[in-house]
């Protein structure tokens, strides 16, 4: 594939390095869904039955609850202190996870892993909040594709750790933990000195230039995705091949650099050859085709007069809303309850999956941790990106994508139920990819629905969602009804082995997912004018380009 040809400013380059260092961020990022590397140590360690130890992984969700204050300061505080805190609590939560699993210090009480758990939790949601909010504002015309690269890289990093943990430590759960403390610091202090918010490309020939560009980082993150895969296949092959394995990986993951790379060699081309040329000529401060480098944002504001005063309405879908608009819309609580039906069985599934294949027989479920990380990152990519090509091409609402996705989920969920043999590799790839689809299509619909200006704090009133489906479906559900059908250990845990302990609890999700399609359907009837306005708007765009 070419490089685009338009000749690019040093603030395009900045642009495109500091995406670069998000697409690492959140390419380590996703340690809240590591939870089932570890979680059989800690369950040993500190004789916990399933019924506490899904308590510990809910406190760790629920961290994500008080992302609402990372919403907030996102609208005060910038990129970079946004980061720092996540990062410095990361070090804090994971750390003191490390030294009790490494035996460092003594088990700490039950409620003070809850605390700990919690802030580990939480330190994500500062992360993916910067990011996030700081990129789709950056390439605010490129929503899909920008939410499908980052969040797919979210859902690769928990492979990224598996993977590297496995080959250069043998799955070592102290050692897994030690990375989770440190690895986020280091690349947050990088993104800290790079990304931050500049002003959004506006003419159309900007735009495709940067869809020329996410193309680009899609075929990266797609050869990432089946590199992994390979290894997880594989496997380890002796100690060289191990750590050649890590090398290659980092250097995949370096390798969107040239992208940047490429627009400041383009840069010091032009400059060298308008030094040679030495023309005198002068252009004129402001191009004909130029915009202001910072223009306001103009909201639609409809007013309508009652005993003489102007009266504010609400706003329709696609205007922008304050966080009070937002609540007051059937559209936004329909969105939320959809998301839940989503995600609370897929952060049950991927918290209780060390037991889940504990129960079936197997003594090593890291490749199914894996799975589901990678899964989730092509439910990601794949759907950010054709969610945005049928949007242009039929104007087609972004909701019927979460809807296909509950559908695949459910079918999942009944063959999981049946315990089949390979029925867990199956689960494992179907929970992946859905989750990832569900994920990806909700962060971009919900700024098309309610706008930007308020889109950290919207962000992080639907990611509620995930310490809520944690609590309900991880929680209550799945530990409750696996502590139904196991036995009690010497030692105080418990233990269950057999299809039997999780079959209720898929068939129960299930119809969940069913109640959630339901709801996506709706939605997408609900939001078919704005996408077909949406639509017209990219067709036109592309006809004025063409002329």
């Amino acid at each position: 594939m070419g490089l685009p040809s338009e000749r690019p400013s040093m603030a395009t380059a900045l642009k495109w390095l500091g995406f670069v260092t998000a697409v690492w961020v959140q390419a380590i990022s996703g340690n809240n869904y590591t939870f089932s590397n570890y979680s059989d140590a800690v369950k040993t360690l500190m004789n916990l039955t399933q019924l506490q130890l899904n308590n510990l992984s809910v406190a760790k969700d629920v961290g994500k609850a008080f992302g609402l204050v990372a919403g907030l300061a996102s609208d005060t505080f910038p990129t970079w202190l946004l980061l720092l805190i996540g990062s410095l609590e990361g070090l804090v939560g994971y750390g003191a996870q490390w030294l009790v699993v490494s035996k460092t210090i003594s088990p700490l009480p039950y409620w003070a892993m809850c605390i700990i758990m919690c802030m580990g939790g939480n330190s994500t949601t500062w992360m993916n909040t910067a990011i996030l909010v700081t990129c789709i504002r950056n390439f605010r015309k490129n929503r899909g594709p920008v939410s499908g690269i980052l969040k797919g890289y979210v859902g690769l990093s928990t492979a990224i750790f598996t993977d590297v943990c496995s080959a250069l430590f043998a799955d070592s759960p102290a050692t897994f933990l030690m990375m989770l403390t440190v690895i986020p610091l280091a690349v947050c202090l990088t993104a800290m000195i790079f990304l931050r918010e500049v002003p959004p490309s506006t003419t159309e020939s900007d735009i495709s230039e940067e869809s020329k560009y996410f193309n680009m980082f899609n075929i990266v993150a797609v050869t990432v995705a089946v590199y992994l895969l390979a290894h997880d296949f594989v496997g380890s092959q002796g100690h060289i091949f191990d750590v050649t394995f890590s090398v290659v990986l980092v250097a995949l993951l370096a390798f969107p650099l040239v992208i940047p790379a490429y627009i400041a060699f383009k840069i010091w081309l032009d400059s060298k050859a308008k030094d040679d040329i030495e023309d005198p000529s002068t252009e004129p401060l402001l191009a004909p085709d130029a915009v202001p480098i910072s223009q306001p944002i103009q909201e639609d504001v409809v007013a309508e007069e009652v005993n003489g005063e102007a009266k504010k309405l609400q706003p329709i879908l696609g205007e922008e809303h304050t966080i009070v608009e937002a609540l007051k819309t059937v559209d936004f609580w329909v969105l939320f309850v959809s998301f839940l039906c989503g995600v609370g069985p897929g952060m049950a599934v991927m918290n209780n999956m060390g037991q889940m294949g504990s129960s079936l027989g197997y003594s090593d479920v890291s490749i199914f941790v894996s799975l589901l990380s990678i899964m989730g990152f092509f439910g990601r990519i794949i759907s950010g990106t054709v969610s945005e090509y049928c949007i242009k091409k039929a104007a087609t609402p972004r909701p019927l994508f979460n809807a296909a996705s509950q559908i695949l989920l459910a079918v999942g969920y009944v063959i999981m139920a049946m315990a089949v043999p390979g029925s867990l590799y199956f689960g494992a790839v179907i929970v992946g990819l859905c989750y990832g689809v569900r994920l990806a299509i909700t962060v971009p619909t919900a700024s098309e629905l309610f706008g930007l200006k308020y889109y950290g704090l919207i962000y992080n009133i639907l990611i509620l969602n995930l310490p809520l489906g944690s609590f309900l479906f991880s929680g209550l559900l799945a530990g409750l009804l696996y502590d139904a059908e196991a036995t009690i250990t010497p030692s105080g845990g418990n233990e269950c082995y057999g299809a039997h302990c999780y079959r209720l609890c898929y068939l129960v999700m299930g119809v969940a997912c069913l109640i959630g399609c339901a709801l996506d359907v709706l939605m997408a009837s609900r939001t078919k004018v704005l996408y077909k306005t949406i639509a017209a708007s990219k067709r036109s765009k592309s006809v004025v380009k063409g002329k």
